[in-house]
């Protein structure tokens, strides 16, 4: 027979724990998690649902640069197209401009156009400018002129302006592929009929890929992102993205009229092009290759070029350079940095001459040593660049960011193992190996000393590296540590924090092949994301850590995500407001902390208390009510249910109980009903519910699939009565 009723209070605190007995964690900290997905422990208390995230830039990040149409006069299915330094494959879809609206104030499913070439063709396909709608064409009348009325669908979206810019799409046919690498150009087959003959030199863009291409790095800088893709780098304010690696050789002029053949003499250039730069002559048509690295005096020089000059230039014509080889880049990395006034950031992938740029100037570093070329790391420290590159530290001289002259500050120090990442801590720079970790103290070269942090062990993946609370995280090989500063002067905690989660962090890491990481200052809170391809989208995984403690990481608490995807991420605070970016290979820049869901997508959520005995573990309790505190934002609906006896085989468990309050009258931010819906209504924060079952020891499971804003569980009590001992 059951005794009087009682009640238990369970406070949400301690996130995720999986390093216990299920009775342990029960007995212990029964407020904490045995699962929490895509729940936060918030600085603010209980466990809140995360953000969602949205594409930062809804264009399609560039997959082959800037490519531009090679030669006039192309109709037909062949088209031949230059400064592209990675080779377009069959499937791709690209597009230019070519045909405009022929006529105002139309509407409906006819279209009346000109500028064509040629009749389209039924599927044919096409947007126009200000609409991003893709539309299809069912039939079209016979050219007249040039002008044609189109029967389309979907239904034009908006009344276009006259003069309105089509761009046509067409799809690489199978086979349709040549590619020259050494001179960046492809001659494509195209599925299509061009409709419209595009001019020499016009713009290509590639609306979708048939592979999916790794983004190589991502910086939030200043108010804009930048993202390495392929061979080039990139930046957008999220309206459209620009191409950055493009030399800038000064004011280039052809040098002497009557000029032919695969050679070019030019003057003014200020630094000597590079083998596979891209340029165009003003007058000249075509686009031009330089086959051979030049060389320079009193800023006079012979290009080597490919093809052929189309014509010959007059003299004085301007050259405009377009594009410089990143070729060969892996993971791109970046060090933000303003040494004279101007806000710079700089660029090394690993492969090629590391590379500044200042909004508007993208300047390659090709005089660097070759123990700067091909660095992987890098960091601002002491009004110096430091660069990374196997064994070797080399900085550039104090308050330059291009000057490697010894006699001016300048050098290199060998730290005795690969270096696996590079951050400024306070007052020196952590240099991190797989197997040691260094810091490297003092103002100059004249100070500057190298001393151990530890022998023992390193960073196993380089961009887990973060600094959060004032301490740095990183991943080493038995989990994530903390190093932090101590009391003593010169010393250093180095203590694994992630102790509570390690049979899951076991999994995370074998489980995945890349790790990025970023942290959300804002919540003090310590992201590290996990990718493989062969995990989809849904599935990719990734642990958050949020500090409760000012410093160190005895107050560490977990939790996992689910279904964000990101091989590379970054984040920064620019005029009070943080930005964090992350990327993959779906061809997309994406924010986080943005949105309600995941880019339309619905998130999963799921968190479970651990199995709570309740005062004795072998008395039986009937439970009979439940009342959940929570802390919305908005409507909020999901299930909750009760897993009875550690969730054992042969265990009846109750039904799940569905909770939310979504009311007629009570209105949302953008979903209310004029005349219907009241604003200014309180929202429901305590949901009180009646419950079925009986056990030793219960666990309160909450899950849903949810695109409402978040929501935080704060805390629930159980009322409830204990049965004889048997």
């Amino acid at each position: 027979m059951a005794d009087a009723w009682k009640t238990y209070a369970v406070e949400f605190r301690g996130g995720l724990i999986s390093n216990l007995s299920p009775l342990q964690q029960g007995l212990n900290a029964p407020g904490s998690a045995r699962i929490l997905r895509n729940f936060e422990p918030s600085v603010e208390g209980g466990y809140r649902r995360i953000e969602g995230y949205d594409k930062y830039d809804s264009d399609l990040i560039p997959p082959y640069g800037a490519p531009k149409v090679h030669g006039a006069s192309q109709s037909g299915t062949s088209l031949v197209i230059a400064n592209c330094h990675q080779t377009p494959v069959a499937g791709d879809v690209l597009s230019f401009a070519g045909g405009a609206v022929d006529g105002a104030a139309q509407s409906g499913t006819s279209l009346a156009v000109d500028g064509l070439d040629v009749k389209p063709s039924a599927n044919d396909t096409f947007t126009i400018a200000g609409d991003s709608t893709v539309y299809t064409i069912s039939a079209a009348t016979n050219l007249a002129g040039s002008d044609s009325t189109l029967t389309i669908a979907p239904a034009l979206a908006a009344t276009p302006a006259d003069d309105a810019v089509l761009s046509f799409r067409y799809t690489i046919a199978a086979g349709g592929v040549t590619f020259a690498a050494a001179t960046n150009r492809a001659t494509l087959t195209l599925s299509q009929t061009m409709v419209h003959n595009p001019s020499d030199q016009d713009d290509i863009v590639f609306v979708s890929t048939t592979l999916n291409y790794l983004t190589l790095g991502v910086a939030s800088w200043e108010s804009q992102a930048i993202v390495a893709k392929n061979d080039d780098i990139f930046s957008t304010t999220g309206t459209g993205f620009t191409k950055i690696n493009v030399p800038n050789y000064g004011t280039t002029l052809v040098n002497g009229a009557s000029q032919t053949g695969t050679s070019l003499i030019v003057d003014g250039l200020s630094a000597a092009p590079q083998a596979q730069d891209q340029f165009t002559i003003a007058g000249v048509a075509k686009i031009y290759t330089v086959t051979a690295t030049a060389t320079v005096s009193s800023g006079g020089s012979t290009l080597s070029i490919d093809p052929a000059l189309a014509s010959s230039p007059a003299d004085d014509a301007v050259i405009t350079f377009i594009s410089t080889s990143r070729e060969g880049a892996s993971r791109t990395r970046f060090a933000k940095y303003n040494y004279n006034g101007t806000q710079k950031i700089a660029i090394v992938d690993g492969a090629n001459a590391p590379a500044t740029y200042d909004t508007s100037l993208f300047t390659a570093l090709n005089d660097a040593p070759a123990d700067v070329k091909g660095a992987a790391f890098i960091a601002n420290f002491k009004n110096a660049l430091f660069f990374g590159k196997g064994t070797i530290l080399n900085f550039t001289s104090p308050y330059t960011d291009s000057d490697f002259s010894v006699a001016n500050g300048a050098g290199s120090i060998n730290v005795g193992s690969p270096i696996t990442g590079l951050e400024v801590f306070r007052d020196q720079l952590i240099i991190f190996t797989e197997v040691s970790i260094q810091r490297l103290v003092g103002n100059t070269i004249a100070d500057f000393t190298l001393q151990p942090v530890t022998n023992d062990l390193g960073c196993i993946e380089s961009d887990t590296i973060q600094e959060v609370g004032g301490d740095i995280m990183f991943l080493a090989p038995d989990g994530l540590r903390l190093l932090s500063a101590t009391d003593r002067i010169g010393d250093f905690g180095l203590g694994v924090v992630s102790k509570n989660i390690q049979d899951d962090l076991v999994t995370f890491i074998s489980t995945n092949t890349n790790f990025t990481s970023c942290v959300v200052r804002e919540k003090s809170q310590y992201r590290i994301f996990g990718y493989n391809n062969n995990i989809t989208q849904e599935n990719a995984q990734g642990i958050l850590a949020t500090q409760f403690a000012e410093q160190g990481g005895a107050n560490m608490q977990y939790a996992e995500t689910r279904g964000i995807r990101a091989f590379v991420a970054d984040s920064n605070y620019h005029l009070n407001s943080e930005v964090i970016l992350f990327s993959n290979n779906d061809g997309y820049l994406y924010q986080m902390e943005s949105g309600s869901d995941f880019d339309g997508t619905a998130i999963t959520i799921s968190f479970a208390t651990p199995f709570i005995p309740i005062e004795d573990p072998r008395v039986r309790k009937t439970f009979y009510k439940i009342f959940l505190y929570t802390d919305p934002q908005g409507s909020v609906a999901f299930d909750l249910s009760l897993k009875l006896d550690f969730d054992e085989a042969g265990t009846i468990q109750p039904a799940p109980i569905n909770i939310q309050n979504v009311q007629g009258t009570v209105g949302f931010f953008g979903s209310g009903v004029f005349g219907t819906t009241t604003y200014g209504a309180k929202l429901v924060k305590l949901f009180e519910s009646q419950v079925v079952g009986s056990g030793f020891a219960v666990s309160f499971l909450f899950d849903s699939a949810t695109q409402a804003p978040p929501f935080s569980l704060d805390a629930l009590t159980v009322e409830y009565a204990t049965n004889a001992r048997r």
